[in-house]
C-alpha cells in the first residue's frame, strides 16, 4: 500500500489507531509528517513499522519448546527450571521460577520482610476485591510483614485510599501508598527528593526557569487541578513546555477540551497534530502512568501508550537524514513515572532492604520488569489481572517467553523471569 501510493504520489497516512477489539496499539507514523522531500526515506521507514506494544496478545509465543507450569494444590511448591529458547537471542537461558499455591507458603513468609502490591489486577478488578485478597492482606498484617501499595494510577494517593475504602479494605493495614500520580504531581513541583526520589533534571530546568505552561493528554477527571496545584498553567500545543500524559480520555489546552467519548475522530486528528507540533519542537513529555493497557474488556489503552507513540514521532522528525536523532536517544523526552521505572521502588525501598522484598503483580511488563530493575523478588498472579486469558490459552512459560522475544517493552531487551508464580492473590 505504502509503495503504491508512493509511486502516486498520494499522502500516505500518518495514523494512531487504537484497536479496541483485541486491544492492539497500532502505531503508523508515515511520511504525511512533513512535506519536504528530504524526509521522505525516513518516514516511508517508518510507516511500515507496526508495533502491537499494547496488547498482551502480542507476548504470545508457542509453547512447543515449554514444560506446562503446574501450580500445586494448596499449601505445596513445585520448583521448575523454565528452559526457554529464543531465536533472536545468542544463546538460551535457563531460569529456576517456583510456583505456589499461596502467600501462606514457607518459603515466601521465611524469605521476605517487604510486600510490595500492586492493585488493579492483583487485589481488585476495578470493581470488587477479587476473591480471597482481603483475608490475605489481614493474614499478612497478622504475621507483621510490611505492605506497601505501588499503583500506577495517574491520581493522587487520596483516590487510592477511597477506592480502598470503598472495596472494603483498611488502609491502615498498609504502611504507603504510592501512586504515579503523586510521584509525578511532586516533579511536576521539583521536590520529588521530600518522596525519596530524584527529580527529573528537565523538569527541575523548567520549574526554574519559570517555563510552566503543560499541554494535557488527560483523563477527564481533575486535569486542570491538578496542574494548577503544582503550579502549571495549561496552555496549547503552540505555548506549551511540557507535554503531561495523564489520560487517553481527554486533551486540555486550558481553554478548549475535546473528549474522545463524545467525538472520536476529533480526538484522534487533535492528538495527531498535538503530536507532531511537539515532536518538530523536542517538547518533553511526563507520562505519569506507564501502564499501556488497562486489564479491562478489550484491553483499551493507557498513557503509556501515548509515551511510547510520542517517542516514535520525535524520532521519526528528527532522524537521518535531516537529524542525529535515534530510539535510544528520543527516550530521554519522554519522563515515565511508575513501574517499571525507578523512582517509585527508590521511595518504596527506602527504609527496606531489597533482598528481602517482593514485588506482587499481574504484569510483566511493569510489575515483573520493575522488580527485575529494583533487585527484588518477583510474585507473577497468573489467573487474575492482564495476562489471564493467555496463560489459559496458551501457558505461563508461553506467554513469558513471547515477552522477552518482543523488544519493544519496558524491559528493552532485557529478559525478565519471575521468582514466584501463582494463580491468585491467596493467604
Amino acid at each position: 500500500v505504502i509503495g503504491t501510493q508512493h509511486q502516486h504520489n498520494l499522502p500516505l497516512p500518518n495514523r494512531l489507531q487504537f484497536n479496541d477489539s483485541n486491544g492492539v496499539l497500532h502505531y503508523f507514523v508515515a511520511a504525511a509528517l512533513f512535506n519536504k522531500m528530504t524526509k521522505l526515506t525516513t518516514h516511508l521507514f517508518s510507516s511500515s513499522l507496526v508495533l502491537s506494544l499494547g496488547s498482551v496478545a502480542a507476548f504470545q509465543a508457542t509453547t512447543s519448546s515449554f514444560n506446562t507450569l503446574s501450580i500445586p494444590q494448596r499449601g505445596g511448591a513445585t520448583t521448575m527450571a523454565i528452559h526457554s529458547t529464543n531465536d533472536a537471542a545468542s544463546s538460551d537461558t535457563t531460569t529456576t521460577t517456583t510456583s505456589i499455591s499461596s502467600l501462606s507458603s514457607q518459603e515466601i513468609l521465611d524469605q521476605y520482610d517487604t510486600f510490595l502490591l500492586d492493585m488493579w489486577g492483583v487485589m481488585h478488578n476495578g470493581s470488587e476485591p477479587y476473591e480471597g485478597v482481603l483475608e490475605a492482606v489481614k493474614e499478612l498484617k497478622r504475621v507483621g510483614k510490611k505492605m506497601i501499595i505501588l499503583s500506577n494510577s495517574s491520581k493522587r494517593r487520596e483516590n487510592s485510599h477511597k477506592m480502598l475504602g470503598k472495596l472494603g479494605f483498611d488502609i491502615n493495614d498498609f504502611d504507603n501508598i504510592i501512586t504515579s500520580g503523586d510521584v509525578s504531581h511532586a516533579l511536576l513541583q521539583n521536590n520529588a527528593h521530600t518522596l525519596g526520589c530524584q527529580n527529573w533534571d528537565t523538569l527541575t530546568t523548567l520549574v526554574e526557569q519559570k517555563s510552566t505552561n503543560v499541554f494535557v493528554f488527560g483523563s477527564g477527571d481533575e486535569d486542570e487541578s491538578y496542574c494548577t496545584s503544582a503550579g502549571w498553567t495549561l496552555t496549547s500545543i503552540e505555548e506549551a513546555d511540557l507535554i503531561l500524559a495523564r489520560g487517553t480520555f481527554t486533551i486540555n489546552d486550558g481553554s478548549t477540551v475535546v473528549h474522545k467519548k463524545d467525538d472520536e475522530m476529533e480526538y484522534w486528528r487533535v492528538m495527531e497534530q498535538s503530536m507532531m507540533v511537539a515532536a518538530e519542537k523536542k517538547l518533553p513529555m511526563l507520562v505519569s502512568n506507564p501502564d499501556k493497557v488497562r486489564p479491562d474488556e478489550g484491553l483499551p489503552p493507557m498513557p503509556g501508550a501515548i509515551g511510547d507513540t510520542y517517542e516514535r514521532f520525535v524520532w521519526t522528525t528528527h532522524c537521518a537524514p535531516v537529524g542525529d536523532m535515534t530510539e535510544e536517544k528520543a527516550r530521554d523526552y519522554v519522563k515515565r513515572i511508575g513501574k517499571p521505572f525507578q523512582e517509585v521502588f527508590d521511595i518504596a525501598l527506602q527504609d527496606s532492604d531489597p533482598s528481602r522484598a517482593i514485588m506482587i503483580g499481574d504484569a510483566l511488563e511493569t510489575d515483573v520488569t520493575g522488580a527485575t530493575n529494583a533487585g527484588v523478588g518477583s510474585l507473577w498472579v497468573v489467573q487474575d489481572g492482564i495476562h489471564a486469558e493467555d496463560v489459559t490459552k496458551t501457558s505461563a512459560e508461553g506467554v513469558i517467553a513471547g515477552f522477552n522475544g518482543n523488544e519493544f517493552t519496558y524491559a528493552y531487551g532485557k529478559k525478565v523471569m519471575p521468582n514466584y508464580v501463582t494463580e491468585h492473590f491467596r493467604w
